[in-house]
């Protein structure tokens, strides 16, 4: 029997554990309700409750945008972050398995383990962010193209992959579901609330204007919105579009790297 080569010793456990994610997902279907169900009635209770009273021009835009159409970006956000965090909570799980301890045994790259996870998790954020954009967008008043379509689902998935690793980065080193819920309490959501999900920056005081500014999540919104109006923008917004994607990749390699340095310190 011919051993395998180090691409393919490497390249299997990452599949393995991809299709363990995808598999994990379909027989726990119940994480729909909580991944994709939440965030959308909260978009459409808070957009319909907002939505005679706010009213945005400019942004990107050369059209006044009301908060239901607004909030539609943070709201496909909202749904990959809920969706990295129930996926990258099975790290515990594993480990209180003794599945983790079997993975960390083996003799496979230790960077494997993490892209394994990271793409599963990043998979199903894709897709259910994806079919929330296809099968939404007409109620949020925005006409997909094609051309939309692709730059959203090349930004869902560099923001997949950040926030996926961002989860696994905190999951690691927890052994309790009950400290991870209280992190994504604590940290997550008010990350994503302070995105420009909920409201513009411009909106904001002066401190809170600031922390918007520097939370690399921001970006990410920013870039999805401006791709879901792909071709209909000024030709500012190209910069800015341009200046967000940069910085969501930026994201996504920091916090891979940061989650591959965690597991590789473990002995």
């Amino acid at each position: 029997m011919t051993p395998p080569t180090q691409g393919t010793s490497w390249a299997l456990p990452i599949v393995s554990l991809w299709r363990r994610e995808l598999v994990r997902f379909v027989r726990q279907r119940s994480r729909i309700v909580g991944a994709l169900g939440t965030p959308i009635v909260f978009w459409v209770l808070i957009g319909s409750g907002l939505g005679s009273s706010f009213r945005l021009t400019g942004d990107g835009v050369a059209r006044e945008m009301n908060y239901l159409e607004y909030s539609f970006p943070g709201t496909i956000v909202l749904i990959v972050l809920f969706t990295a965090i129930f996926s990258t909570i099975s790290i515990i799980e594993d480990r209180r398995e003794g599945f983790l301890q079997s993975v960390l045994a083996a003799p496979i790259e230790r960077s494997a383990i993490v892209l394994g996870k990271v793409l599963g998790s990043a998979t199903l954020a894709v897709g259910q962010a994806m079919l929330f954009v296809v099968v939404m967008a007409w109620a949020a008043g925005i006409s997909l193209t094609v051309g939309a379509v692709i730059a959203s689902l090349g930004i869902l998935i560099i923001l997949s992959i950040a926030l996926s690793a961002l989860g696994f980065l905190i999951a690691w080193p927890m052994d309790s579901t009950q400290g991870f819920h209280a992190i994504m309490n604590l940290f997550l959501v008010p990350m994503w609330l302070l995105s420009g999900a909920f409201f513009p920056a411009s909106g904001a005081s002066d401190w809170m204007g600031w922390v918007i500014r520097l939370n690399p999540l921001t970006y990410g919104v920013t870039a999805l919105r401006r791709a879901l109006y792909w071709g209909s923008q000024p030709d500012a917004a190209a910069g800015e579009m341009a200046t967000a994607v940069v910085v969501t990749i930026v994201f996504a390699v920091v916090t891979v790297a940061l989650a591959v340095r965690s597991v590789r310190r473990v002995e």
